[in-house]
């Protein structure tokens, strides 16, 4: 059996961290935990089914409560990323101001409280895990480029569709921006900085010296942008389900490994 702070630090874990991010918190507390429930988002409906079928916590991705609130504090993880692959500080800076800003104002609207309350009235303890699950997934993915080391960006995508989340999932990996037969060249997963970075953050990187920029998803106005940009480079789009569903996966696994029962919602089953 385990708590919902036990639940936390697993995940923190999985990926050596010593800190919670902002976008990752236990809202409910629990203890004596045996069965929990996965799944991506959380609906007060989902919090019901759990109760129903005997759960004693229910784990979610997507930032809730209070880390809805904090989310886009994360977007200064794009600055990280730009700054490592050789782009100066004020740039990447300046590459999330309207990003980051989009956010925050977006984030100011929400009725942030009302799942949160749901699972306090329901007496069901209540997790978020967005950033250490993200940053997991990124691990495993760059790692595969890096072991298979792909000439092609259509021999990168091949490789990528090994994982299994990608192979079953289906939204398939698609090359929005660019050509499959370009050369992959210098590239970069911009994965687990809170969201993808939008047209500003890869008009960034393709401008300083990097070819190919992998998202897990990206809206149409942003790349209707780059398309108008007519930048050269090359942008892949993972997939949003299947991307999420590697961290929570590896984090179900974990738990199994603990002796809880893990039941999954909204996450690709492998």
């Amino acid at each position: 059996m385990l708590d919902t702070q036990e639940i936390l630090q697993i995940a923190l874990d999985m990926v050596n961290w010593n800190s919670l991010p902002a976008d990752t918190a236990v809202h409910v507390d629990g203890k004596n935990i045996k069965k929990v429930m996965l799944t991506i988002d959380i609906t007060t409906a989902d919090l019901m089914l759990a109760k129903n079928l005997g759960c004693d916590a229910v784990i979610t991705h997507h930032p809730i409560g209070k880390t809805a609130i904090n989310f886009y504090k994360l977007i200064d993880r794009h600055i990280d990323y730009m700054k490592e692959n050789g782009i100066s500080e004020h740039i990447a800076k300046m590459s999330i101001l309207e990003l980051k800003r989009r956010i925050e104002l977006r984030s100011h609207t929400q009725i942030y409280s009302s799942i949160v309350d749901s699972a306090k009235i329901l007496d069901m303890p209540l997790v978020n895990i967005h950033q250490p699950c993200d940053e997991y997934a990124k691990r495993v993915i760059s790692q595969k480029i890096q072991d298979t080391n792909p000439n092609l960006v259509s021999e990168l995508i091949t490789t990528l569709e090994e994982i299994p989340e990608f192979l079953k999932a289906e939204t398939k990996i698609q090359v929005v921006y660019g050509k499959p037969d370009s050369r992959v060249g210098k590239w970069v997963a911009v994965i687990a900085a809170g969201t993808n970075g939008g047209f500003q953050v890869a008009k960034s990187y393709f401008e300083n010296g990097i070819s190919t920029v992998l998202y897990f998803h990206i809206d149409y106005g942003d790349l209707a942008k780059l398309i108008e940009s007519a930048i050269e480079g090359n942008l892949i789009i993972l997939g949003h389900l299947a991307g999420d569903s590697i961290g929570m996966n590896a984090l179900g696994k974990k738990l199994e490994d603990k002796g809880i029962q893990v039941v999954l919602k909204d996450i690709i089953r492998v």
